[in-house]
């Protein structure tokens, strides 16, 4: 397995703070480590082949975002949360 493509956890709490935004279904302002920001409905969390996903609604429909891709979200209820990828 390439290490470019093997899923880094994100840390606990950061994963809570998904969780919060999944639960109340917020409007998240997200940035990846692509250089692409996304602005989407916080739908789900997701577990496949060991890889953890943030499902967001968008306007361009239905998103699957792999966790250890985010850099950071937002959204005025939880403030900005820059997610810790040191592990």
């Amino acid at each position: 397995m390439s290490t470019d493509t093997e899923y880094q956890p994100i840390n606990c709490d950061d994963y809570e703070y998904l969780e919060i935004a999944c639960q109340r279904q917020l409007k998240l302002q997200i940035a990846l480590n692509d250089g692409m920001n996304i602005e989407g409905q916080a739908s789900d969390l997701l577990l496949r082949k060991k890889v953890e996903y943030l499902i967001v609604e968008t306007h361009e429909g239905t998103k699957e975002l792999r966790l250890d891709c985010i850099i950071s979200f937002s959204h005025p209820e939880i403030g900005t949360i820059v997610v810790d990828h040191s592990h």
